[in-house]
């Protein structure tokens, strides 16, 4: 009997141990995946609020591409042997680039900051890279490197330089092959994604250690892979961590289409104001507690297209700037560079003209967030401490109700100050005017007593 019961207390002793040995197991890992959480440094935090703070920036899609005069997806269009396509880098010589010029039309506009494609979908570099040759200094008779370029003036001039870069490469045989560009040139038994993986990596070491302070990288292309049966690894941890690591102050965006991965300090959504879908690919994003940017286009291409001249209306840019502001996101307005080297004619007067509309109404978008209201029919809010500004972009009456919740010390219009005719309701005021407002955004700065 004694036996027995020595048996049965031994395997009661083995049991409670291999559940107190899974026990630990389980604690293990989740003390393993909440140490690798990612935990944005002091400086990071500080650069997301300034970021937040700019509102309005100048996306730069510029390559070869642009010798074609056809966007810059052609080679995927075209469908395209990559390798004839590469042949135009020897060709490519844009004499009337000048980085000055540049950043200086841009600063004048009221863009706080810029976004350069150093690198688009197409594989080729727009910066003098040790691990292709396949670049502007290497491969063209121009010889000149062109991120080095602008991050100088940038630096320079005051303006925030971030850098696009893409995940997908349509020209390397060892990019893992996803739904664009698969074409009878491309051959899937080259693929290798851990030699692709490092090479991109190197590269983004390369733009993090050569060219000064980088305020952001913006990446491209993990869409790429969204059909794939089994789903695609870009493993983002440790890129996202490399960059933080290298520049813990530069912020990491990713175009996406999805909701955010951990590691991201930037929310990107494309052509569309967050909250709307119209253009179809925010579809399946919530909106983050994240500094939101909404990129959009002049025209309709981002890269130069000769045939797309097809610009928005100054009002129309506008009025995008304030919706987005309304939604407390930046606006990264794109322009597509000639193959000259030149920004296009109707790009610098769209420029010129935010320019001279932000210096006389940016105080109702810099440093602003989204304000009390959510967005109307009839426009949207900002907020800015004590102040709420009531951004009226299509009135069709003569008066306007807002729901308020703080007690008001004064209304007046922004740009020339006289008070303007209010009621106070229960629940908030009724702006009176004299006849139907005008332009393409007419601002009330209402002051908060407190």
């Amino acid at each position: 009997m004694d036996r027995f019961v020595l048996i049965y207390c031994r395997l009661k002793y083995v049991d409670t141990m291999k559940k107190i040995f899974f026990v630990l197991l389980f604690l293990s890992m989740v003390v393993s995946i909440v140490a690798q959480q990612y935990v944005p440094s002091a400086e990071n935090l500080k650069a997301r609020k300034e970021f937040s703070d700019m509102k309005f920036g100048i996306f730069i899609h510029w390559g070869i591409y642009s010798m074609f005069g056809q966007g810059e997806w052609y080679l995927h269009n075209a469908k395209l042997d990559p390798k004839e396509y590469a042949k135009a880098a020897a060709g490519f010589y844009p004499a009337k680039f000048d980085a000055s010029e540049w950043v200086a039309a841009i600063k004048d506009s009221g863009a706080k900051y810029i976004t350069f494609t150093s690198r688009h979908h197409d594989g080729f570099s727009m910066w003098n890279t040790a691990y292709s040759d396949y670049n502007i200094v290497d491969a063209t008779p121009y010889g000149r490197d062109v991120v080095a370029e602008l991050a100088a003036e940038c630096h320079k001039q005051g303006i925030m330089l971030n850098l696009y870069y893409s995940h997908i490469d349509w020209t390397r045989e060892d990019y893992p092959q996803g739904r664009t560009a698969r074409t009878k040139y491309r051959d899937p038994k080259k693929n290798d994604w851990a030699s692709y993986y490092n090479f991109m990596n190197n590269q983004l070491t390369e733009l993090l250690t050569n060219y000064g302070k980088i305020g952001a990288i913006w990446f491209d292309g993990f869409w790429d892979h969204d059909v794939d049966t089994v789903p695609f690894d870009w493993q983002l941890d440790y890129q996202y961590e490399l960059i933080h690591r290298l520049q813990p102050s530069c912020l990491v965006g990713n175009n996406h289409h999805v909701n955010v991965h951990q590691g991201e300090d930037i929310q990107i959504f494309e052509r569309d104001v967050p909250g709307e879908n119209k253009a179809g690919y925010s579809g399946d994003m919530d909106i983050s507690n994240l500094p939101l940017e909404t990129c959009q286009t002049m025209n309709g291409m981002w890269g130069y297209k000769v045939a797309d001249q097809n610009y928005k209306s100054l009002d129309a840019l506008i009025q995008l700037l304030v919706k987005t502001s309304g939604m407390g996101a930046n606006l990264l307005l794109n322009i597509g560079p000639q193959p000259s080297g030149e920004l296009p004619e109707a790009a610098l007067d769209r420029l010129k003209g935010l320019g001279e509309w932000l210096r006389e109404n940016g105080e109702a978008i810099y440093g602003t967030v989204a304000g009390d209201i959510k967005p109307q029919s009839w426009g949207v809010t900002t907020r800015k401490d004590d102040v709420l500004y009531v951004h009226i972009l299509n009135l069709k009456e003569k008066s306007l109700y807002l729901p308020l919740d703080f007690q008001v010390k004064s209304i007046t219009t922004l740009t020339d100050g006289p008070k303007v005719r209010y009621e106070r309701t229960k629940h908030g005021v009724i702006l009176n005017f004299d006849k139907i407002v005008e332009g393409p955004d007419y601002i009330i700065k209402i002051t908060e007593k407190r």
